[in-house]
């Protein structure tokens, strides 16, 4: 992928552990073992700190259960692209409905399946009521983030980012939805905007 990636295994990601959980490869070795010693509080041995570090280690609870779900992650992925081909056949041409844009070299494995509605809230009020979960990521757009105020970035400033966190919507996305689950959702959005 690069000269390092990071995977995290979130509880709800598509590699899901029980709690937080990540990992970062590489085939750099030297780059693997600066990775080692941040993830142990910059300790290369016990009771000595080269650099400031963080706790960041994959626990053996959470790496037992990791491994049988790694055996299972394509099979599951596959099923998270169906369901992807699904609704973006069955909610072609819906008004006002954005759809997520895959570029044609591009092959994801839909971890979210995230929508644009200028009436984003009608829409997850009126999924709601059909029982349909949907979430909403991210309502801030970083730049508006309390955290990055020092980069004075004032609301209106990245007006693109700021309607796409006003208009997202999250899908129900997972292997386990069945294309009867599918089906039913899309009917439910279409029921909206028709």
């Amino acid at each position: 992928l690069a000269d390092a990636a990071g995977f995290s295994f979130y509880p709800g990601k598509n590699l899901g552990a029980l709690g937080d959980a990540g990992a970062v490869v590489t085939n750099d070795a030297a780059l693997a073992e600066e990775v080692r010693l941040l993830r142990s509080y910059g300790s290369p041995v016990k009771y000595r700190h080269d650099v400031k570090g963080f706790n960041a280690r994959l626990d053996e609870l959470q790496a037992a259960l990791l491994r049988p779900k790694l055996r299972r992650l394509e099979e599951w992925n596959e099923r998270r692209k169906a369901i992807a081909r699904y609704y973006l056949q069955a909610l072609e041409g819906v008004p006002d409905l954005r759809l997520p844009a895959v570029a044609e070299w591009a092959d994801p494995v839909w971890h979210l399946f995230a929508v644009r509605h200028p009436r984003r809230e009608a829409l997850r009020e009126h999924l709601a009521r059909a029982g349909v979960g949907t979430l909403i990521h991210y309502p801030i757009p970083p730049h508006l983030q309390t955290a990055y105020t020092e980069l004075g970035h004032a609301a209106g400033s990245l007006p693109i980012a700021e309607r796409m966190a006003e208009e997202l919507l999250s899908l129900p996305m997972g292997p386990h939805l069945s294309e009867a689950d599918a089906a039913y959702v899309a009917a439910q959005v279409a029921s909206f905007t028709a």
